[in-house]
């Protein structure tokens, strides 16, 4: 085959590719937009990764995505996701890495190429294996200081950092301490010491913090009453001050008052005194009788069963009694029907069943009345 036809078979090939390209949509961004043959990540098992970063910087397409210092993957695609960027990775087979792995931007000296330095997390234990379509969320994403970064922050501290006054400062520092050796001496072993014993006082430290921690839950959880009252109090302040001179005359005839009280006592203290030594004694009568007064209330208690017999009368769960009960008819009509239109009925139907004219009914001088025969010549 010619040279010349090769050239044009190159030139129609390109064509075409740009042909499709513009047929497609698609946008030509340089060569980092296409796929490159023999980057790392594109052999057989490679696996996806994606990565959300707050800033790529100026980092490309196909850049080299690095574990410690060996590349393991590549990068395939960036785009915007909301405010930070979408990284989309492709890895070799042999990366293990957790799920919560992290993901930053790095750079590989201080002129060098940028590349996403994945790693372990640090601080927290591993979770789960970093594999074909996890993400790595914004928050286990950073980014080391890029090279404008370190030269803007050693520009600052070149040329207003202080530097040029590092000598004046040294100087400064060294008159002060002449010949006060000694003194800085103490002052550092003062300072020992009372580091010492803050770290011994470490515990009641804490505790008090909590405490103190506590103490402010407590008043945020009474935050409502707390508003509650900050609103009330100028409403009070201002009646207060309404009353501000009801409040001064009130003061004023305390004051009064309290002269006048003063006269009082003042005059009448001997008299007092008189009456209080007066007292005295019937005070002194009321103590001795303390005990017997306590005896009488414990009395009280059991009336009208004194609680001395109660031991004898009450045995367990039963109690002992004696008792006799007068049915005289008598009896009844004095303590029921006296004063009623019935009085002296029963005493005289006693009298006919065998009671003495004169003489008190009485079960042990006469005969029983309640089986006693009845005569008809009986009579008052």
């Amino acid at each position: 085959m010619s040279r010349r036809n090769l050239l044009r078979r190159s030139a129609s090939g390109a064509l075409a590719a740009m042909a499709a390209m513009v047929l497609s949509g698609c946008e030509w961004h340089g060569l980092n937009s296409l796929s490159l043959p023999g980057t790392e990540g594109g052999g057989p098992g490679s696996f996806v990764v994606q990565a959300q970063l707050p800033d790529v910087g100026y980092i490309q397409q196909n850049s080299r995505v690095r574990v410690g210092d060996a590349n393991v993957g590549t990068i395939t695609k960036i785009e915007r996701q909301g405010w930070h960027a979408l990284v989309t990775m492709t890895l070799n087979p042999d990366v293990d890495l957790p799920a919560n792995a992290t993901a930053k931007v790095g750079q590989t000296s201080l002129l060098g190429s940028l590349h996403i330095e994945l790693a372990p997390p640090v601080g927290v234990p591993p979770e789960g294996k970093l594999g074909n379509g996890s993400l790595i969320p914004l928050r286990n994403a950073g980014a080391y200081p890029g090279t404008d970064q370190t030269l803007a922050a050693l520009s600052l501290l070149l040329n207003g950092g202080g530097i040029g006054q590092v000598q004046d400062i040294t100087a400064a520092f060294a008159t002060a301490f002449h010949q006060r050796e000694a003194d800085l001496r103490g002052l550092i072993e003062q300072i020992d010491q009372f580091t010492a014993r803050l770290n011994t006082q470490t515990g009641d430290i804490i505790s008090a913090t909590e405490s103190f921690n506590g103490l402010v839950s407590q008043v945020a959880d009474q935050k409502p009453v707390l508003d509650k009252a900050i609103h009330s109090i100028p409403d009070a302040l201002e009646v207060l001050a309404d009353r501000r001179d009801q409040l001064a005359d009130a003061v004023t005839a305390l004051g009064r008052f309290s002269a006048l009280a003063t006269d009082t006592v003042n005059q009448s203290k001997d008299n007092l005194v008189k009456e209080l030594e007066a007292v005295a004694p019937v005070l002194q009568s009321l103590a001795d009788a303390g005990p017997d007064l306590t005896r009488s209330l414990d009395f009280l208690g059991t009336f009208p069963w004194p609680k001395g017999p109660l031991a004898n009368w009450i045995r367990g769960d039963y109690a002992n009694i004696t008792a006799i009960v007068d049915l005289t008819l008598s009896r009844i009509d004095n303590n029921l029907f006296t004063g009623t239109r019935w009085e002296g009925d029963l005493t005289e139907l006693e009298m006919q069943w065998g009671r003495t004219i004169g003489q008190l009914p009485s079960p042990y001088t006469a005969a029983n009345p309640l089986v006693v025969p009845y005569r008809l010549d009986q009579g008052p």
